[in-house]
């Protein structure tokens, strides 16, 4: 149900991190979880008593492995390996994404392999639903052992040290705990590095960003739709024969969209007897080139859906055969690698977008005024608008290449291949957030072109979007400031009521 409460150590997906980090779901430990941890937590307490060597337990971390620490050191250590790995540098991340790093912290340590307390993973909990909000730079991790830094800032404040917002104040973090009721946690041994030793950080951001850029592919559905009446383009492209001929699945989702958003247009039935016989490509291969970054982005979801229910630990733990293996599920390489690709398909969103914006300003290629300016010469008109999606773009480009082929060996050689996700999955951030302001841009231009159709009309679904636009930008009839323009219709597209004016008229879209 949609208020039910997330049981963590119960199998999650994205909408459901995005409910906890987003909506303010709250996240229970799954009574069954419970037992699983528990087991795991007696056999390291059993290792512990009889002082064997275990990696990170009864030793140092990195290149200190060999290094044997004495029982009475245990508490000291864990403590330690917090405080010394607390070096992030940079903006601090979005509560959402630290919302969602605790919650996929507490699940990977609720799947029984590390060996913790049942009681760190509450406290971990806790803390998400009464608003405890560690504060996390957002720079530092290489991607192995897992984002080493941004948990350790995440979970600073359960041992009452570091930072925290809550209820709209940055407080220390013990002072933090305290009013919210929570007593700071002595870890126990394992319990530090089982914190910090995990991909949660590039996880999370990457699950934000590709749940969000999902959604950003039906919005460049229905900019393209209009774009497409605007420039008198045929909807003969999107006919269901050519997609079954060709059989990708998001091709196919693209074609229908627009099928149905162009559906019933008295600009579409207009020009249906004309003697243009083919569309530009920006046109035409919509449900290629669209469909193409649906497919990649369904695949990084799959990814990143596994990697939120995965042990991420090391070593790992498992109590029913008395094992403790010392492996590699801390490095990011899965998750890097889907984010690379998440940041090709958003940006080519944003590539295609621009070209369409283009087609439409320029009065050679589309037969509509030159830059939809009114008096052209007097005014300007959208000029510059192409100029801006033209910069964001180009930078959509260097941020694509792939963070995923470099690698810094660290702690003196010991790491020495490291996956650089957490950047992949901050590029794709920032690639997304570009491609929004190229897709609101694209709904202003496309917005101004059908102007110059009237008295004819889109169809039912491109006119909803386009009164929907109305509703917070007028037409252009002379030139105006027009940041508030684009920056009204990106709040429209972030609220979804662009989608949901669609949807009321012509139905669900893919």
């Amino acid at each position: 149900m949609q208020n039910e409460d997330v049981r963590v150590g119960q199998p999650l997906d994205i909408a459901s991190v995005v409910a906890v980090a987003r909506g303010g779901r709250r996240a229970l430990l799954d009574p069954q979880a419970t037992e699983r941890v528990r087991r795991s937590r007696a056999f390291i307490e059993k290792l512990v008593r009889e002082n064997q060597v275990v990696y990170g337990v009864t030793t140092g971390f990195g290149k200190f492995a060999q290094v044997r620490i004495s029982p009475e050191d245990t508490r000291l250590l864990q403590r330690n390996l917090l405080l010394s790995h607390a070096i992030g540098v940079g903006e601090p991340l979005p509560t959402e994404t630290v919302r969602a790093m605790m919650l996929l912290r507490a699940q990977s340590l609720a799947l029984g392999y590390s060996g913790v307390r049942t009681e760190v993973i509450t406290l971990l909990l806790e803390m998400l639903n009464r608003g405890v909000h560690p504060i996390v730079p957002s720079q530092g991790s290489v991607g192995a052992s897992g984002d080493l830094a941004p948990l350790a800032h995440m979970c600073l404040p359960m041992i009452g040290e570091g930072t925290a917002e809550y209820e709209g104040a940055i407080l220390p973090g013990g002072e933090a705990m305290r009013r919210a009721g929570l007593e700071p946690i002595v870890l126990e041994a394992k319990e530090g590095l089982a914190l910090i030793n995990g991909t949660q950080a590039m996880t999370a951001i990457g699950a934000l960003t590709v749940y969000d850029a999902l959604e950003l592919c039906t919005l460049a559905d229905i900019a393209g739709a209009m774009s497409l009446e605007a420039l008198k383009g045929s909807l003969k492209p999107f006919d269901p024969r050519v997609a079954a001929t060709r059989p990708h699945p998001g091709a196919a989702v693209v074609a229908e969209n627009f099928r149905k958003l162009g559906a019933n247009s008295p600009i579409h039935k207009s020009h249906e007897f004309c003697d243009k016989v083919q569309d530009a490509y920006s046109l035409r291969c919509i449900p290629q080139v669209h469909g193409a970054s649906r497919d990649a982005l369904m695949h990084c979801k799959e990814v990143l859906e596994r990697e939120i229910n995965s042990a991420t630990d090391n070593p790992l733990v498992f109590a029913e055969d008395e094992t403790v293996i010392s492996a590699g599920n801390f490095h990011g390489q899965p998750v890097a690698l889907a984010m690379d690709y998440a940041k090709i398909a958003i940006a080519e969103l944003a590539n295609i977008s621009e070209r369409r914006i283009e087609y439409m300003l320029d009065p050679a290629l589309s037969g509509l005024p030159a830059f939809l300016a009114r008096q052209g010469g007097l005014n300007s008109g959208l000029m510059i608008s192409q100029y801006t999606a033209a910069s964001l773009v180009s930078e959509n480009k260097v941020l694509a290449h792939p963070a995923s082929v470099d690698s810094i060996p660290t702690s003196a050689n010991q790491e020495d291949h490291v996956s650089m996700g957490a950047t992949a999955a901050r590029q794709a951030r920032m690639i997304l957030e570009n491609a929004r302001w190229v897709i609101a841009i694209e709904f202003v231009v496309a917005a101004q072109a059908l102007e110059f159709h009237k008295p004819l009309e889109p169809g039912p679904g491109v006119k909803a979007a386009l009164q929907a636009i109305r509703k917070v930008v007028p037409p252009l009839e002379a030139d105006r400031i027009l940041t508030p323009d684009v920056e009204a219709v990106r709040a429209l597209m972030l609220s979804g009521a662009i989608r949901q004016a669609v949807e009321s008229v012509i139905g669900r879209l893919g």
